[in-house]
């Protein structure tokens, strides 16, 4: 790092790339330095786009440029573990997307090799690091609604999406679970910690992946979650949170609230809303802003998306994915 700035690499140049990095740019502290894609010709259009000095037409030389300070990989979840395995043996730190990667047993790698090196990794979950998602949990964590009692959560789109797109293909880790159910799970486990038991059902595709997902967790608390997903329905993308004592409820886009009202027992409702000076409701800069606050402080993890949170949200995506039938090609490890 230089004294004024942490030096981004951007490994692929998709849409949640060109999202991340326009957020990026805008950070004083934030200098993306090179973008890597597997062909040269779409680096250098990524390059040109946001005015990044060096593009690289394969993702070797990207993770052995030594003037990146981290690297934000936004593959394909299908392609995170060899992306992220080859950027952290290079010495890089890395920001890996969500799902960070196709089962818990590639997570584990990760998480394995970036604490063998010394390295920061850190999953993309941009919900942990949302200014009135963190609000949320404090409250519920300082006894706002009692003992939490359930968690409901869903996140689904219309599509529809044909059987040639990434969310229909097995080979790209397709299907709503990985892509939007990795929500509501991350969701119910930031409150809730990891379930003792999931059960689930799905609808699946010709080709094999969930076009929707319905899963119950249960926890050893008492209390259950019930998440849903879905790539051929758009739902309501909304949340509530039930205690013993109250209820909070996010409306649309409970994973970047720009509001949530929490219902007391015996009080009238209290709205609480994002502030204005956070920025955009979509925006991803506090995800950027909480890696390089890490680095500086010389932290290899994020308290606010530890790496034993990420590896037991895979577990239970395994574990839903082995109830309803979904397995990936090339996958070493049956989930389980």
């Amino acid at each position: 790092m230089t004294a004024e700035n942490v030096r981004w690499g951007i490994l692929a140049t998709g849409g949640i790339a060109a999202a991340f990095t326009a957020d990026l740019v805008d950070l004083p502290d934030a200098e993306v330095v090179a973008v890597a894609s597997r062909t040269e010709a779409s680096a250098k259009a990524f390059a040109d786009r946001f005015g990044i000095e060096r593009a690289y037409g394969d993702w070797a030389a990207l993770a052995e440029d030594a003037d990146i300070d981290v690297v934000y990989i936004a593959t394909p979840h299908s392609a995170h573990r060899a992306a992220a395995g080859l950027c952290l043996t290079a010495g890089r730190n890395v920001l890996c997307e969500k799902a960070f990667t196709l089962n818990a047993h590639e997570a584990g790698e990760l998480v394995a090799l970036a604490r063998e090196r010394g390295s920061f990794l850190m999953e993309a979950m941009w919900m942990y690091c949302n200014p009135l998602v963190r609000r949320l949990k404090a409250l519920i964590d300082d006894g706002a609604i009692g003992e939490v009692r359930s968690v409901q959560a869903d996140f689904g789109l219309a599509g529809p999406f044909p059987p040639s797109h990434r969310l229909r293909d097995p080979a790209q880790g397709g299907g709503s679970l990985l892509d939007l159910g990795v929500y509501p799970v991350s969701f119910a486990q930031l409150l809730l910690g990891e379930p003792a038991d999931v059960a689930a059902r799905a609808t699946l595709s010709d080709e094999g992946v969930d076009l929707q997902t319905g899963a119950l967790l249960s926890f050893d608390s008492g209390a259950l979650a019930s998440v849903h997903c879905s790539i051929v329905g758009g739902t309501a993308t909304s949340a509530s949170v039930t205690g013993s004592q109250g209820r909070i409820d996010i409306p649309y886009g409970f994973f970047f609230p720009d509001r949530f009202v929490l219902h007391r027992d015996g009080r009238d409702p209290e709205e609480f809303t994002a502030d204005p000076a956070d920025g955009p409701r979509n925006s991803l800069r506090h995800e950027a802003s909480e890696v390089m606050r890490a680095l500086r402080a010389g932290e290899t993890e994020s308290p606010l998306v530890p790496l034993d949170g990420t590896l037991a949200v895979m577990r239970t995506l395994d574990a839903i994915r082995d109830r309803i039938g979904v397995r990936y090609p090339g996958e070493a490890v049956t989930p389980a």
